[in-house]
């Protein structure tokens, strides 16, 4: 079993996940950049069996994403405020996990083959976009549930760039 460990900045709520993400997202959309306070958020995507928690209880916000509609429920320490991972009503029974809140940041792989940019039309003019993985230009969905046509640059992309 592949475990790693997280928690928020005070220490006051720690969690395992138990095995690797199903996949990785990479939203540039403005909610992600205001929950992170960054240009966009990694997210790595795990069953929520897959998630154990140590110790506290986070509380959740709930908040209506402008991308579907459907209500992004936000798990936060109440005690210092960060942000922990995310729930969805659009997708049950998956987490997206802040993966800034992990021991090591980087313990995960981001392969095209599982991975994915989402709303670049909302992203910083300045990004860089790896070549070889699917993006959309907004959610992977449109709102029907019906999916979307990737792009998929041969070489880095700078977002605003020639």
């Amino acid at each position: 079993m592949e475990r790693h460990q997280g928690g928020c900045l005070c220490g006051a709520i720690r969690y395992e996940t138990v095995t690797a993400p199903a996949r990785v997202t990479v939203c540039h959309c403005r909610f992600c950049q205001r929950a992170t306070g960054s240009a966009y958020m990694v997210q790595p995507v795990f069953d929520d069996v897959d998630l154990r928690l140590l110790s506290g209880t986070p509380r959740v916000f709930d908040a209506i994403s402008a991308g579907s509609g459907k209500v992004i429920h936000v798990h936060f320490c109440a005690d210092c405020g960060t942000k922990l991972w995310l729930s969805f009503e659009r997708f049950p029974g998956k987490l997206g996990l802040y993966a800034g809140t992990f021991d090591d940041p980087c313990w995960f792989a981001i392969p095209p083959e599982t991975s994915k940019h989402i709303f670049l039309n909302e992203a910083r003019r300045d990004t860089v976009i790896p070549a070889g993985i699917p993006t959309f230009a907004a959610h992977v969905l449109a709102k029907d549930g019906t999916p979307e046509a990737p792009t998929v640059f041969e070489t880095c992309h700078i977002i605003g760039g020639a």
